[in-house]
């Protein structure tokens, strides 16, 4: 029997780093390592020992003997990467570094005072940075977010009905309270204080402040009510405070979204779910709601290039073929779609797709009874078309165009990043000059994550870049090249309360979560969501007159 690595693999390597046969590949110190959308194991080489099970931060990887119906797949999926070739060694050799002990060295002289540094940012990106900081160094680390509670696109950004990649978020939870730790929450940097205010602080600040924006369509009518981009859409039904709870409608019977990457197909699942499946996870109150009430039956995904470009990793795309209650047909409206996916080879994306029901869909007829999602390939909007609010989307086709008929677009075309106050700011790629992590021009000033490399990668790709950027870090102060801060912590403590009254700490950031738990019990739930500044800061507080900060 062998172990399976399944749909929700994070690639953070962590199971690699137990493994006691090396046969879990790519790892860290292979060329695909990064290029693979997921890990694998090797059959031949596994002796079901479940060490990567236990350190698998998202639950992906199980016994074959305990896969269920989507999930068997993954056995073919793993044993197809390794095809013909022999299993890897057993030995590690000399120069295997676990993630534990990465290859450069991560720590500073005994005599090396202790550094301080800042962290803006609680998504994975920020925590991998502090962790690699907390577990290898005696530095100090500020965690410090612009919302009131942590987690960034775990909590805001990964869809409820993946409770396996939420658990990320545990791992890095168990660092709130750690003693080298101080937790500024609801705190804005740009705003309550200074870029300048906090590097006169620390010794250095990490920026992990990710692409919160969304890339626009630049076409006729994107703008209009009942057209949303997929960050408005994520973060509404993820109950995200800067998203109002109406900033969705779903009075129509189709949806179009326009792309097919991931996050297309986490809002097309999710807009096809069953309510009362979403039920038990813990999607917002107000978009349950709204579902349950809603009229979507049809979802159509309008890809501009074939199925063999599918922006969709291979995992979340075979997921999608077995969504219970859900039909899935691929728009055969033009004959190079068909070609592909029968041509396609058994590592493509558009072999995924084999099987699927294919026919070309007659857009003037309301949608079939039942649930379904549509996949047209070769077909790029040029224009939402409404009187008021969207009515239809006109979109490219192998004659010319075509109007579907659609009661909202979801625009889920990528992410990009904002300026961050104080600092350079590429405008073509979104992301902040650097080098090797270090801002171009700033000393003690570093980035991390999507505002680093831009929107790519998942939730393991921020656990290598996150290693190169404390590499830079540790190798400036080694060198003397960090600024001396001019204030202490205390003084930093001090500033903060100062300026925000209303900040959240360790302490209420767990009261938070018992809060929502406790609303969730109460309906059968894993946990009801507070949607507010107010309802985060109130349940932070615990009835308190003023949240004191700890460490």
């Amino acid at each position: 029997m062998t172990h399976v690595i399944t749909q929700n693999c994070c690639t953070d390597a962590a199971c690699v780093a137990v493994c006691p046969v090396n046969c879990i590949h790519p790892t860290p110190e292979e060329r695909a390592f990064g290029s693979t959308e997921m890990l694998y194991v090797d059959p031949r080489a596994c002796i079901d020992c479940g060490a990567c099970a236990d350190a698998c931060p998202v639950d992906a990887i199980l016994p074959e003997d305990r896969l269920t119906g989507a999930q068997r797949e993954y056995a073919a999926v793993n044993a197809a990467y390794f095809g013909d070739e022999e299993p890897e060694p057993a030995d590690h050799g000399p120069n295997f570094h676990a993630w534990g002990s990465p290859a450069f060295e991560r720590s500073l002289p005994s005599d090396f005072a202790p550094l301080r540094v800042a962290v803006v940012g609680t998504g994975p990106a920020g925590m991998y940075a502090a962790e690699d900081l907390l577990l290898h160094t005696n530095a100090e680390v500020t965690l410090i977010d612009r919302m009131p509670v942590a987690g960034g696109l775990v909590r805001y950004g990964v869809a409820p009905d993946h409770p396996g990649t939420r658990k990320v978020g545990d791992t890095f939870a168990r660092l709130h309270a750690h003693p080298r730790v101080r937790m500024y929450l609801g705190l804005d940097v740009g705003g309550d204080v200074t870029p300048e205010e906090l590097a006169a602080h620390h010794d250095a600040v990490v920026y992990a402040v990710g692409a919160r924006a969304d890339r626009r369509l630049g076409i006729p009518g994107e703008d209009l009510p009942g057209s949303v981009p997929a960050t408005t859409f994520v973060a509404w039904y993820n109950a995200h405070p800067e998203t109002a709870p109406d900033a969705v409608g779903l009075s129509g019977e189709r949806v179009a979204v326009v792309g097919n990457g991931n996050v297309a197909l986490d809002v097309a699942r999710i807009l096809t779910a069953d309510p009362e499946a979403l039920a038990s996870t813990d999607i917002a109150g107000h978009a349950l709601e709204a579902l349950r009430a809603g009229k979507v039956r049809e979802v159509v995904l309008l890809g501009r290039r074939g199925p063999e470009d599918a922006a969709c990793t291979r995992p979340e795309l075979l997921a999608l073929k077995h969504l219970p209650g859900v039909d899935l047909v691929v728009d055969d409206h033009d004959p190079r779609i068909g070609a592909r996916i029968d041509a396609a080879g058994p590592e493509d994306r558009a072999a995924v797709l084999r099987g699927v029901a294919r026919h070309a869909v007659d857009w003037s007829l309301p949608p079939a009874p039942g649930r379904r999602i549509v996949l047209r390939f070769h077909s790029a909007p040029v224009e939402v078309i409404g009187d008021g609010s969207v009515r239809a989307v006109r979109a490219t086709a192998a004659g010319g165009e075509l109007e579907i008929p659609v009661g909202m677009v979801v625009r889920a075309v990528g992410h990009r990043g904002v300026p961050v106050a104080g600092l350079p700011f590429d405008d073509s790629t979104g992301t902040v000059p650097h080098e090797g992590g270090r801002v171009a021009g700033r000393p003690g000033t570093y980035v991390v994550g999507w505002i680093k490399r831009g929107p790519s990668g998942g939730i393991g790709a921020n656990r290598a870049c996150a290693a190169e950027t404390v590499g830079t870090l540790l190798g400036d102060a080694l060198d003397g090249a960090l600024p001396t801060p001019e204030h202490g912590a205390k003084a930093f403590r001090r500033l903060v309360r100062s300026r925000n009254r209303h900040l959240v700490d360790a302490r209420g950031l767990a009261a938070i979560d018992r809060a929502e738990v406790a609303r969730g019990r109460r309906d059968g739930r894993p946990r009801d969501r507070l949607a507010t500044v107010p309802e985060l800061v109130a349940a932070a507080r615990g009835g308190r007159r003023l949240l004191p900060l700890t460490r």
